[in-house]
């Protein structure tokens, strides 16, 4: 509290006028410089100057007790200063400093630090880039050895392997350990060439190493207009992750807002919405968003992250960010924003945009925001990798025409491997001939427009985020984009040709729109997308064998086996699948009905050597409908609760506890899953095969207060597993002899206390 007053006192101090607004750098200097000082040390001259005898009361002071109050002002003004100098790291911040490169040859050089518990940061990399088959190596042994693992570079690479190392000279690295592995697992980083055997340069990494780690926070205080969330997260130095928000959006400006001092006050600093927007806040329902603070400001440089009304200098509500906080760096690594529909801890979906369109029923939807002089969409399409996704103003207004149309057509790029929106105009219903046609405006001397800001494809849907200008300088090619009215769009799904451009489309209703679509882009909550494109069942391909459940049973067997193909896995849960998939009491993910109270048996057969990562499944319950709590780290190992299968160690890391035997249920040929109707033709075309050892058991009492929908998963990867429904005791229609003896109980009960009271009315008679 007293960091917090004196802060305050500062601010209040050396503030010219109480409506300027700072800029963000000037703040975070003043802040780190330590400027409390002057108005101390000012009036420390001020009263030198003066007559060391009287004041207005009379009282007498020395030389030596001005001394003693000019020493006390210069320890406050210290405390204060050395306070906001111990909070912030030093400058600038990677990171925990590992160690530089030992160069053995072709020039190794660069300085390592650890980012967080999974990633590194190389500053200054060199490399000469002759090694024949270099790359970023490490592992556990003594020294470098061939027995360690690469780390691809770059993390997101094109072809089968991952590349060799280029030559480098003073690159900034980010190294990203893969499949799970955090720092503390490793003892070197080496740049290595697996051909050889060679080490070229290496770096070990200091035992006991305090790795910067993420910081959770209070949740919001709740003040106004609805505002709550659950535990608020900073992930680093400049992103917040703000779980379960709610707000009701009325403010007429209200912001995400930052600054110092005790309580949130007017001199704050915006900070950017979940899509970098500076617009005032829309309503929040029970959403996951993750901000990040601007310019060059950081965790360290504020005193509280607020909901705050700058019309009515009113605040909504506010976190404090502790002075104490050691979190990774921002240096990019933090992957901002999950996509719109993906909302970990609720059931509500998160859309990014408060506009949503569907124009083509189940297979294209589009969102928008307008962002001052651009526009900002994102297309959302169920298409495949070689198709497209058209979107514009139509070539004529009041009526849906591709002749004459500015439009965007957005795809996947498999042999680059990126998303990619060109700008297209469209002449004529031709193929481009590099002059005339459906061409992107770069074959015809013009100039893309188009800039793509994000891409994901997942579960059969490609989604492509973009911005564009209101007005371009494209006279010919490019039209205005009104905002004062409704305009006609046009969109279409279609083809791609070998140039990756776009084909000619089917004309039928569902692969573009025939009827005249209007659109005012200025608009705000013109949401009329009902569902999500994600929510689609795929109609193509076999029929898909029906979900199997189970109910009134209180012991289980839990193996491995095939997915199914297109009529299994996928099918049931909506959801890719790893290939493999449990198999409970015989039966493909099957759902599984259990009471509140009861306690159940798991017979567990997944594998237990962890040294075989392909045959390690170790069985738990879970609220997550994605599983792998092995993979995930930090925050997103905390989105998901485990109900069975795990304990934690002293650190926290969850530890699987029930693994067994592998036991699969295998092809004896080939997958036929596609020619097979039903799931009982299928299992007779597999054969069930068991490895040496005993299996791994789990008893499981439901708690009372478990939520009515649990899963049962893999530990160490996703989607394996399928649903537990959970119901009240009674509810499922279990008969057993606990509950034959329950009944007894109750019955022998009764009956005790029926002839007590026979036999106290004859006595009474």
């Amino acid at each position: 509290m007293w960091r917090r007053r004196a802060t305050k006192l500062f601010v209040e101090t050396t503030t010219p006028s109480p409506t300027a607004s700072p800029s963000a750098s000037a703040w975070r200097n003043t802040r780190r410089q330590g400027q409390t000082g002057e108005p101390t040390t000012a009036t420390a001259t001020a009263t030198m100057r003066r007559t060391r005898t009287s004041t207005a009361q009379g009282l007498t002071i020395t030389w030596s007790q001005f001394a003693v109050v000019a020493a006390f002002a210069m320890m406050l003004n210290c405390l204060v200063v050395c306070q906001a100098a111990r909070r912030a790291p030093p400058e600038p911040y990677y990171g925990r400093y590992i160690g530089d490169f030992t160069n053995f040859a072709h020039g190794i050089k660069g300085h390592i630090y650890a980012v967080d518990e999974s990633t590194m940061f190389v500053k200054s990399f060199a490399y000469d880039g002759t090694g024949p088959d270099a790359f970023f190596w490490v592992g556990k042994t003594p020294r470098p050895s061939p027995d360690g693992y690469i780390i691809p570079y770059p993390e997101e690479y094109t072809g089968v392997d991952p590349p060799i190392l280029q030559a480098h000279n003073k690159t900034d690295i980010i190294l990203r350990l893969p499949m799970g592995k955090r720092i503390k697992d490793i003892r070197w980083l080496s740049v290595w060439c697996r051909r050889f055997t060679v080490d070229f340069g290496e770096v070990f990494i200091p035992p006991g190493l305090d790795i910067p780690k993420p910081r959770v926070l209070p949740e919001f205080k709740r003040l106004a207009h609805g505002l709550r969330s659950s535990n608020i997260s900073v992930l680093d130095a400049k992103t917040f992750y703000i779980p379960n928000l709610h707000y009701d959006g009325a403010g007429p400006d209200a912001y995400f807002w930052v600054g110092n001092g005790s309580e949130p006050n007017i001199m704050g600093i915006k900070v950017p919405n979940e899509v970098g927007s500076l617009e005032p806040l829309r309503g929040y329902q029970g959403e996951d968003i993750e901000i990040q603070l601007p310019v060059n400001l950081t965790v360290y440089d504020i005193d509280w992250l607020a909901v705050w009304c700058v019309e009515y200098r009113h605040n909504f509500g506010h976190v404090y960010i502790p002075r104490d906080m050691d979190v990774p760096p921002a240096l990019g690594q933090t992957k901002i924003t999950p996509p719109w529909w993906y909302s970990p801890t609720t059931t509500t979906p998160r859309p990014v945009y408060s506009n949503c369109r569907e124009i083509l029923p189940n297979k294209l939807q589009v969102k928008w925001e307008l962002q001052g002089e651009y526009l900002q969409i994102e297309l959302f399409g169920r298409i495949t990798e070689d198709q497209y996704m058209a979107f514009g103003l139509s070539g004529a207004n009041g009526r849906a025409q591709m002749s004459q149309s500015d439009v965007v057509v957005a795809f996947y790029d498999t042999n680059a491997r990126v998303f990619r929106a060109e700008d297209y105009f469209i002449s004529d219903l031709s193929q481009c001939d590099g002059q005339r046609g459906a061409c992107p405006d770069e074959r015809i001397g013009a100039r893309n427009d188009v800039h793509v800001l994000s891409g994901d494809r997942k579960n059969g849907v490609t989604s492509i985020r973009y911005k564009r200008l209101l007005q371009t300088n494209e006279v010919i090619y490019d039209s205005a984009i009104p905002i004062d009215r409704e305009v006609s769009v046009i969109a279409a799904i279609g083809p791609l040709n070998a140039r990756k451009e776009a084909n000619a489309h089917s004309h039928t209703a569902s692969d573009h729109n025939q009827e005249d679509i209007r659109i005012n882009f200025s608009a705000r909550n013109d949401h009329a997308c009902k569902s999500s494109l994600y929510e689609v069942k795929d109609e193509s391909g076999p029929r898909p064998w029906p979900t199997r459940k189970i109910e009134g049973v209180r012991k289980f067997r839990a193996s491995i086996g095939p997915t199914g193909g297109k009529r299994g896995y996928t099918a049931i849960t909506g959801v890719p699948s790893w290939g493999i998939a449990w198999y409970v009491n015989d039966l493909l993910i099957p759902e599984i009905t259990v009471e509140r109270g009861l306690n159940y048996e798991f017979i567990i057969e997944g594998g237990n050597d962890p040294a075989q990562p392909a045959r390690y499944h170790p069985f738990y319950i879970t609220d997550s409908p994605e599983g792998g709590l092995g993979q995930k780290m930090g925050l997103e190992a905390r989105k998901q609760k485990a109900y069975a299968g795990v304990e934690y160690d002293e650190d926290g890391n969850a530890i699987p506890t029930s693994a067994g035997r592998y036991c699969e249920w295998e092809h004896q040929t080939i997958d036929r899953s596609a020619e097979i109707e039903t799931f009982e033709e299928y299992v007779k075309t597999l054969v069930f095969k068991c490895e040496d050892g005993e299996p791994g058991y789990l008893n499981w009492t439901v708690p009372m207060n478990a939520p009515d929908q649990l899963y049962y998963q893999c530990f160490t990867h996703n989607n394996l597993g399928w649903k537990i429904n959970v119901v009240d005791m009674g509810a499922s229609g279990v008969s057993d002899g606990s509950r034959g003896l329950m009944v007894y109980v109750i019955s022998t009960v009764f009956s005790l206390v029926a002839t007590r009271l026979l036999l106290t009315g004859h006595v009474l008679a």
